[in-house]
């Protein structure tokens, strides 16, 4: 039986492996979970999977629900340290890394210290510090199994086939809500609408990013070093109907695709009990017939910059993708906040990047000095825009 860790357990992926691990009790076991700020859910979590090791973000919140799981046995610890705590629990096997932007870095690379595979859904730890994370994976012979969908389906992809004979991949994106909204409206765009997402069910950073076409952005970076590829190897499709996850481009011209109904357990699933394939009866099956109509476009760059400041990012290295992603994260708060418009998150993102001085990422502690200051820097440009507001 597989002892399972879960980095984020309250959010969709988090939730998502606890599904699936309920259907598989013969196969795997929870001994931790690492959550924030939604006790009402972690409670019924915790009584349900009966985890040894629980975090939360903070001492009060630490406090409260040791007051309300009182008699059941559970240690609690809080912060970064908690989080810490349950990434490297000394019986997990596996740990699913499903935290929000670059709080998950330190967990993360402390689990592939402590020598467990890793789930990855946490695309922002590898466009933050990839090049330090997959040095670690090697150096502790590690596993990094991707789950977002995409990356699990390059995976699934070029699985048994020799990297020499691979083009390129070709990342889907569904095109977010606002795939054909013209230009001159996307100032007006509204938070509820932002959050409409055509396809998926996701949290609501991601699903920002997504209508930005961030979340694609920061997906190029991310399939750069999960698969060891140059930016010329990632190309990026439209496919608003969500069927096919992404796709292989082989030297010979073939083009391999993983398709499936669009549902985070598919790949969830994939990742926990690789290499095995776990029986999924209960989802709805992919049907051709229904789906007989599948299409794709080129993104369009100019009504959605975000993706090209991602590539221009991954293109300068050093500490840029760092800045890309802590800027982008203050600035999609600030537009669920209502500070900002939707169309500042890229004016501003490329702002922010237009003045960072692009430093070597040696360490840890560089790239973390580079979050902080870009956060800083997005912070007083939505000061600013709240003032002039």
């Amino acid at each position: 039986m597989k002892a399972i860790a879960i980095l984020g357990s309250t959010g969709s992926v988090g939730v998502t492996t606890l599904d699936v691990v309920d259907r598989f009790r013969d196969r795997f076991r929870v001994v931790a979970m690492a959550a924030g700020r939604n006790l009402d859910l972690l409670v019924e979590q915790v009584k349900q999977f009966r985890p040894e090791l629980v975090s939360v973000a903070t001492p009060e919140l630490a406090k409260e629900l040791a007051q309300r799981l009182a008699p059941d046995r559970v240690t609690i610890v809080h912060g970064l340290e908690g989080a810490i705590a349950v990434a490297t629990h000394p019986e997990a096997q596996f740990v699913m890394s499903a935290l929000v932007g670059a709080m998950g870095l330190r967990p993360t690379l402390a689990a592939i210290k402590a020598g467990k595979d890793i789930g990855f859904a946490n695309k922002e730890v590898l466009v933050v510090a990839g090049e330090l994370i997959t040095a670690a994976v090697r150096e502790n012979h590690v596993r990094l199994l991707p789950v977002d969908s995409e990356h699990n389906a390059i995976f699934q992809c070029l699985e048994g086939r020799g990297r020499e004979s691979l083009k390129r991949i070709i990342l889907t994106a569904s095109g977010g809500p606002f795939r054909e909204l013209p230009a001159e409206r996307f100032a007006a765009i509204t938070i509820e609408q932002a959050l409409k997402h055509p396809t998926w069910t996701m949290g609501s950073k991601i699903t920002i990013d997504s209508a930005t076409l961030m979340n694609k952005g920061l997906e190029v970076i991310e399939a750069r070093w999960l698969f060891d590829l140059t930016a010329a190897q990632i190309s990026v499709v439209i496919h608003p109907q969500s069927v096919i996850h992404s796709m292989v481009e082989m030297i010979d011209g073939s083009v391999i695709a993983e398709m499936a109904i669009p549902d985070m357990a598919i790949p969830v699933a994939y990742a926990l009990g690789y290499p095995d394939r776990l029986p999924m009866p209960h989802l709805k099956r992919l049907s051709l017939a229904e789906n007989s109509k599948l299409t794709f476009e080129e993104p369009d760059l100019a009504r959605f910059p975000c993706l090209r400041l991602a590539y221009e990012a991954l293109a300068s290295g050093r500490t840029m993708p760092a800045c890309l992603n802590a800027a982008n994260e203050e600035l999609v708060a600030g537009f669920l906040g209502g500070k900002l418009r939707f169309v500042d998150i890229p004016r501003h993102l490329e702002s922010v990047m237009a003045r960072h001085p692009n430093s070597p990422a040696h360490t840890i502690e560089d790239l973390l000095e580079t979050d902080g200051w870009a956060r800083a820097a997005a912070r007083e440009l939505i000061a600013a825009k709240s003032v002039a507001a």
